[in-house]
């Protein structure tokens, strides 16, 4: 029982050693990183902006919880406009941090960064958020209330630009609509032009047989005089040839001359035959 004893307390001598060397050593570290912290804000005093980097990673390597060394070079990053960088390293200030003041910190350069970055969205949250944690700093209030104003004309910007590449594109269709619809209309008239000029080629080719023709009736020898005589003869001697069915004049003629020798002749035998049955008269001397 005693010898448990005596076990049991040299344990607890022993984690209490460990605890206080780790303490010790916890301490010295963080001592280091105080040190490798002022050498770096020497090096930013000295524009040396390459040692003060380095210097701020390797304190931040001694004391990892250290939310202000974490800052520190999330600040130095921002001041070298190396914006990425800044935003993690405030990032990660403001989520190990247990004070207000360097969350509030953290947050409220986070938002100056976003604001270089024209990420007036992510700002407005930043500002939000260093407010939550110190909501008296003004600063910060005049901050949000521009990165809201900046916001809302970048959205207008936006839906303008968005309203005016639909309007474009709005366009761009009906000209191609437009150009479609005058091919069309140009192909048309086109068509129409050649069909015509089809007829008209084709209407001066009859024009030129015809009046080929009319050359070729005019330069047709026209008979002389006698021909003509002659040929006006012919058609008046034809024009008395008996047609069938029908007299000629002369036989009419003929008709004509006997029917009166007859009827002369009728005449003559009537007036014997009163001249014979009449009684002579004879003149008395007195």
């Amino acid at each position: 029982m005693k010898h448990k004893l005596i076990v049991l307390i040299g344990l607890v001598f022993s984690v209490a050693f460990q605890a206080k060397a780790q303490d010790e050593e916890a301490k010295q570290r963080q001592t280091e990183a105080k040190t490798l912290a002022f050498e770096a804000q020497n090096a930013m005093a000295n524009n040396e902006f390459a040692k003060a980097e380095a210097k701020y990673r390797e304190a931040i390597s001694k004391d990892p919880d250290n939310a202000e060394l974490r800052y520190n070079l999330g600040t130095v990053y921002h001041n070298k406009e190396k914006n990425l960088e800044s935003v993690s390293r405030l990032n990660q200030s403001a989520k190990v941090s247990e004070s207000k003041s360097t969350k509030h910190k953290a947050f409220h350069n986070q938002g100056n960064v976003f604001m270089k970055e024209e990420k007036y969205g992510e700002a407005v949250e930043a500002y939000k958020n260093a407010l939550r944690n110190d909501p008296t700093d003004e600063e910060t209030r005049y901050n949000l209330a521009i990165a809201k104003k900046k916001a809302e004309q970048m959205q207008q910007d936006q839906d303008k630009s968005k309203d005016q590449e639909e309007q474009n594109k709005k366009n761009k269709d009906e000209e191609g609509e437009n150009k479609e619809d005058q091919q069309k209309n140009q192909d048309k008239k086109d068509n129409q032009e050649g069909d015509q000029g089809k007829n008209q080629e084709q209407g001066s080719e009859e024009n030129k047989q015809e009046k080929k023709e009319g050359e070729g009736d005019k330069e047709k020898p026209q008979p002389d005089k006698q021909q003509q005589k002659d040929s006006g003869k012919e058609g008046k001697e034809q024009s008395q040839q008996p047609v069938k069915g029908q007299m000629s004049p002369q036989q009419m003629k003929n008709l004509l001359e006997a029917m009166e020798n007859q009827e002369k002749e009728i005449q003559d035998k009537i007036n014997a035959r009163r001249a014979k049955g009449q009684p002579k008269s004879t003149d008395k001397d007195w």
